[in-house]
């Protein structure tokens, strides 16, 4: 069985910084695109940052210069370095994975859990 589990969220000032960690485990034969994502309350689940196998990354407008992804592939772990952060940042950052397990010939999206950013005085 395959988890995905995040960690690193808490309670920052603004300006601050906050290291995000997510790491895989379980049957795992190959991940492709492991990448965050944000939710706010009452708000959609949007895209922060991307990071291919090969180390190509994408990020969303809003956090360009700020955040950094980076992926260590024989950890099956991915970061996500948060610089200079805004209260506007403030939200619940998932983690996803294209994973392809043992047994199956397709790639797979697996969710983490979430955790909690909040950016505050």
């Amino acid at each position: 069985q395959v988890r995905v589990v995040e960690s690193g969220g808490g309670l920052v000032q603004p300006g601050g910084s906050l290291r995000l960690t997510c790491a895989a485990s379980g049957s795992i034969l190959r991940i492709n695109d492991m990448g965050w994502y944000h939710q706010a309350p009452g708000k959609p689940r949007d895209m922060v940052a991307i990071s291919t196998r090969d180390g190509t990354t994408n990020y969303t407008d809003s956090v360009k210069g700020r955040f950094t992804i980076s992926r260590d592939n024989a950890k099956n772990t991915v970061y996500l370095q948060m610089n200079s952060l805004d209260p506007e940042d403030t939200a619940a950052y998932y983690c996803k994975a294209m994973i392809r397990v043992w047994g199956l010939e397709y790639y797979q999206d697996y969710w983490g859990q979430g955790t909690q950013v909040t950016v505050s005085s």
